[in-house]
């Protein structure tokens, strides 16, 4: 009876565990940057903006806390960042940052869905916001990952199933 128990325990901990291995919406910051519209000039300067803010914001930050700090001590230093890229390039368009809560539509990237939802994020919309928008994970960092990475190809690890297997 013990090892019938253990093995429904077994099933349970493992469907729990497989269901949130791919649930990066706890404890994740995401970040957004909007282009104005589908213009070959706004979707350029949205890129030009990613490009510019990703020396501030893309840091392998060992916290969400560090991440948080970093965004937050660098407000002022994002918006003189996409004041300057602007202003070099004639550029003439009002922008908003938002840090906090905000809305995010389902995305999916290679095998993983990010669902819909209110997520703490840093974005930036850009004039009317219609456009195609830059959007990656600033922490856990998955930013800036290599197009080539094999996202199929990476085991997770846990510590209870190797407890539970020693077992056996």
């Amino acid at each position: 009876m013990k090892k019938v128990f253990l093995g429904v325990f077994i099933i349970f901990v493992i469907i729990y565990l497989s269901d949130n291995t791919n649930n990066l919406t706890e404890d994740a910051i995401r970040f957004r940057v909007i282009a104005n519209s589908n213009s070959s000039t706004d979707i350029i300067m949205k890129m030009k903006v990613v490009n510019t803010l990703s020396k501030i914001l893309f840091k392998e930050e060992k916290n969400i806390e560090m991440t948080r700090e970093n965004i937050i001590s660098n407000i002022e230093n994002i918006q003189n960042n996409i004041d300057q890229v602007f202003n070099e390039n004639n550029y003439n368009m009002n922008y908003n940052i938002s840090y906090g809560m905000n809305y995010f539509p389902e995305k999916k990237y290679k095998n993983q869905v990010f669902k819909e939802g209110e997520y703490e994020s840093l974005v930036i919309e850009i004039g009317e916001g219609k456009g195609n928008n830059y959007w990656c994970i600033l922490y856990p960092p998955l930013c800036m990952i290599d197009d080539n990475f094999d996202y199929e190809e990476v085991k997770y690890d846990f510590k209870l199933l190797k407890v539970i297997k020693s077992l056996f």
